[in-house]
This record gives C-alpha cells, structure tokens and sequence, in this order.
C-alpha cells in the first residue's frame, strides 16, 4: 500500500492536531508490515521536521488557503497533482481534498465547528463548507473516539466512520524533574486560550476555593477575549516543547480541563501517565477517554467545579491507577486501527 498522510499539521509547532499526527506516523513505521509512506504538505510556511525511517516527504508547495478556496468550490487541484500517485490518502486534519484514483480517508477531530461555532474562529469556521464536501466523496472517515463516530453518523450519514484512538508517549510515565520557576502547587491548564475552553469558568471556580493556589496556563496564546484573572495567580507558559510540558505536568497538583466541547482529550490523559488527577467537564467522549479516575462536572458549573478541584487538591487519590489506565492507551493500537480505516476504504 502507498499511502500519503497530510502532514501540515506537523509544520512548526505542532499542537493537538500536531501531536495526532506525529503518534500516529510513528505507530504506522513500527508496524511489523508497515505501509509505504509519503507526507505531503498544504502550506508554503514551516520548516519539514525530519520523516521518521520508513517514510519520505514528497510534495510541492502550494499555499493552503487557495487550495481549500478552490476545494470550496470545485474538485480541483485532486491531491495527487501534489503528491504523486498513491493508493490512499489519508487527510489528517478536517479537509479532504479532491482525489484522482485514491481512496480518501479524513480525520474529523471534533463537531465544534458546527456545534459550537461561537467559540471557533473563522478559519475553522470554514469546516462548515469543507468537511462535509470532503465526506461526499471520502471512503472512510475517522475519529478519535466512538462517542465522536455517533456524533459524525448522526450529523452526516456517512457510511463508514471508524475510530483510530490517540496513544500516550512512553516518555510521559518516566520521572521528570520539578519545573523550574513554577510553585510547589498549582492548578493546570493546557491547551490554546481560546473560548471553547471555557477558562472563565475555572477562574470563577478558583476564586471560590478556600486558599486558591496559582493558576497555570501552558500553551498558545490563542484568541478570544482577554481573561480577567483579577484574584487568582496567573502564569502562563507559553507554548512549550514536549520535555518542559512534560516537567510542568507532572508538577501540577491537578489538572483542570473544562472544555464546552472536545474530541478527544489527551491533557488529562497524559496528565494520568504522570499519576495527576484531573477535574473535567462531563463529556461523553471524555468519560470514555478518562472512564473513572476522572472528576467530572457539569459544563459551565461553576460551585460544582470549584467543589471537585478543592476535593483534588486534598485528596488527590490513587496515582498508580491512573497511570495504568493511561497505560492502555498507545500509538502501536492507534496505527492498527488506522491501517484496518485504509484496508476498508481501498476495498
């Protein structure tokens, strides 16, 4: 099988999207018979970080932005004009370009663009026209979680949705030092700033503990509008590179993830590899990713969730159990799943 995979959200720093494809790539060259791969790319901008062994990129440069307005609009330029002749391509992020001959699979991460467009800006926005012209013509579409498929079925029909779960790097569940400059408890929040985070709700929640300990902000700036932090301790990180967010997680005293919509969920998750227990919105596809080491709380419930981080802070349980739930979840499981997506769309 020659099989090509969007890899433009490898570009530069890659966050959640990023990180999805970086695991799943090196799931699919472990394989004992791994596919032949080729990573294409959707931008002039970003350096290519090197291919794993068993993989090569091979495109040409084309600016995305004309590629999804002629995508919006048209079947041209298919995909393979780009990358050459392949037997499957695999679009990891949301669009699915025309294709020639090749079976199209796509990633839908996530329904916010569509659930929740108030909270998405308007490059996601455009997910609107996007994802459901790439669906018409995709053999398979994949998601990160069941509860996503049921969510996908429902709102498209499509036929054939799969599941091809995100794993946790090994290097999480090691012993990692104390983050430098950051206080011996914090709370912690990861991911980018913006509104589906739902981040005024657990600055409201921390200013109602009894001795609220600093509030720890790590990754992107994102957008929205600007956080009133008045009371409460902020730091923010910025975004961070694997070997210092791992540091940072492992320090935390919980980790705080209150999201109105998610797709997966893998802060928390990783935040078990490290043994710290998380307080979560009570989200299907979280309760299925986090099952019962997890806090849960009603979205936008501000005393419930106040209430469940003062419990985790505490009593912050049992940190082996959490590790080993963590455990299960790998990218060798994830490369499989996906490799059982692209036999189904080729046949």
């Amino acid at each position: 099988m020659l099989l090509a995979l969007d890899g433009t959200p490898l570009l530069g720093r890659p966050t959640g999207v990023g990180r999805y494809v970086a695991g799943l790539l090196s799931g699919l060259v472990a394989l004992p018979e791994p596919p032949e791969i080729r990573l294409t790319a959707f931008s002039l901008r970003g350096t290519n970080p090197p291919a794993p062994k068993g993989s090569e990129w091979h495109y040409r440069r084309f600016p995305a932005r004309v590629l999804q307005a002629s995508w919006e609009r048209t079947m041209f330029p298919p995909v393979e004009l780009l990358t050459g002749r392949i037997d499957v391509f695999h679009a990891t992020n949301f669009v699915l370009p025309p294709t020639r001959r090749a079976a199209g699979v796509v990633s839908v991460h996530d329904l916010s663009f569509d659930r929740h467009a108030d909270t998405v800006d308007a490059n996601v926005l455009r997910y609107r026209t996007l994802v459901p012209r790439g669906l018409k013509h995709a053999k398979v579409v994949l998601t990160l979680t069941e509860a996503t498929a049921v969510e996908v079925r429902e709102r498209y029909g499509h036929e054939h949705v799969m599941v091809a779960r995100p794993g946790v790097d090994p290097l999480w569940f090691e012993p990692q030092q104390r983050p430098e400059g950051l206080p011996s408890e914090y709370v912690l929040f990861v991911g980018s700033v913006e509104p589906r985070k739902n981040l005024p709700v657990l600055i409201e929640a921390l200013r109602r503990l009894k001795s609220p300990p600093p509030l720890v902000l790590a990754g992107p700036a994102g957008w929205g509008p600007e956080l009133d932090t008045t009371g409460i301790t902020t730091i923010r990180t910025g975004y961070l590179e694997d070997p210092q967010l791992r540091q940072v997680v492992a320090g935390a005293s919980v980790m705080a993830f209150p999201s109105r919509h998610e797709g997966f969920g893998l802060p928390p998750l990783e935040a078990f590899a490290c043994g710290v227990p998380a307080v979560v919105s009570d989200l299907p596809v979280l309760r299925e990713v986090l099952g019962p080491q997890a806090t849960y709380v009603p979205v936008g419930d501000v005393a419930t969730l106040a209430d469940g981080l003062q419990r985790a802070l505490e009593a912050p349980g049992d940190a082996e159990s959490r590790r080993t739930h963590a455990r299960a979840w790998t990218w060798e499981r994830c490369a499989a799943e996906a490799m059982a997506a692209y036999r189904t769309a080729l046949g």
